[in-house]
């Protein structure tokens, strides 16, 4: 009677395990219409299209896809600002004086600022002045303005002595926003504006600011440029010299995230701070991985690639047997949306799959017994 019965376990069981209803919600494809392309008909191995790279002493710095940032100094830089002379625009106010002649120069006095005083740029790029009337003073350098202006009033003044200023700076604005203390517009003026100066000059960065992408739109132009590099490791060469029009869009670090999955303590969401996130560095922000169910061998990260048409992922191992390996974890920088992913040892998945079996084995073995007890019953 005890072979009969474990014959007909073994016999039931597949159907037991497939048949029965088991408990919870699930989504069936059953009776569904199935849109699907010519390419993912076509069944493919998941290693066709991912690469894996174990990670090394001597191969992780060669899977880093970035330069190391490094302090440089910026001549071309130096010689714009050192070439800079502001142009007048529409809607300047000028300060014009002729030494000698009061009568020709507008006072600014204790009720009057030299901005209230001084000769407004109109619209078509003009001002007025004394005896010589319209001046085209749009798109001038004072320099040039002063010259304009003594060759025409030498005709009725004899070596007239000009000096000419801008009182108020209005045509010229450069607009900075995002996750800065003080979003909005700067004046640009005499002054070179550097990109550096809009950033401090708006109250620095937001606790949320992510300062390696931040964005310089110029004439429909998009530039990507990392204030982290600029600010924290001295390159000159991410700083510009900042023009009319120019947007500055400092971005939120949202999307500077990572996910931590598997066999580890406490498998989360990890926020990627300023300075940037290492595989060692995620891994002990979650714990480190578990000791007792994980498979130290198994310690990947899986990375989107760039190129979809050649390859889906390229994923990256790392071997921390031995715990000293983890100092190359430290040299493995993480990027946006990576997955660190530690698997599971063989013994603990054969022990998820026994202890997945065991309930259904244990109820079956009551059933028997109880169906055998009901026939033997007299």
């Amino acid at each position: 009677m005890k072979i009969k019965k474990n014959r007909l376990l073994f016999t039931l069981l597949p159907v037991l395990l497939v048949g029965c209803t088991t408990p919870g919600a699930y989504l069936s494809t059953d009776n569904k219409n199935v849109i699907a392309s010519e390419e993912s008909q076509q069944e493919s191995d998941v290693s066709d299209i991912v690469n894996l790279y174990p990670l090394s002493a001597q191969t992780v710095s060669s899977y880093q896809n970035t330069l190391p940032v490094v302090s440089r100094a910026n001549t071309d830089l130096d010689i714009e600002i050192a070439k800079y002379e502001y142009k007048v625009g529409v809607g300047d106010i000028l300060n014009v004086t002729i030494w000698d002649h009061p009568e020709l120069t507008i006072p600014a006095g204790s009720y009057r600022s030299s901005a209230e005083a001084g000769n407004w740029v109109h619209a078509d790029g003009t001002i007025f002045y004394p005896y010589i009337g319209t001046v085209e003073v749009a798109g001038k350098t004072v320099r040039e303005i002063r010259s304009e202006l003594s060759s025409r009033l030498a005709k009725f003044i004899e070596s007239p002595q000009v000096d000419v200023n801008v009182a108020a700076f209005r045509s010229k604005k450069t607009y900075i926003t995002g996750e800065v203390g003080k979003p909005g517009q700067q004046a640009i003026t005499n002054i070179p504006l550097t990109l550096l100066d809009a950033v401090n000059s708006s109250g620095g960065l937001g606790e949320d600011a992510d300062w390696r992408n931040v964005s310089l739109t110029r004439n429909g132009v998009e530039e990507n440029i990392s204030l982290y590099a600029l600010m924290q490791r001295g390159d000159l060469t991410q700083n510009r010299l900042l023009q009319a029009g120019d947007i500055i869009h400092v971005p939120r670090n949202d999307n500077q995230k990572v996910f931590v999955m598997g066999e580890v303590n406490e498998p989360q969401l990890l926020k990627m701070d300023r300075v940037g996130m290492s595989l060692t560095e995620a891994l002990s922000n979650v714990g480190g991985i578990n000791q007792l169910s994980a498979d130290a061998t198994g310690v990947f990260v899986i990375r989107t690639s760039d190129d979809k048409s050649e390859r889906m992922a390229d994923i990256y191992q790392l071997n921390i047997q031995d715990a000293s390996a983890l100092v190359i974890g430290t040299e493995f920088d993480l990027k946006p949306y990576d997955i660190v992913y530690v698997t599971a040892a063989p013994i603990t998945r054969w022990n998820r799959v026994i202890g997945q079996l065991v309930p259904t084995i244990s109820g079956f073995n009551d059933l028997t017994e109880g169906v055998l007890r009901i026939r033997n019953w007299p």
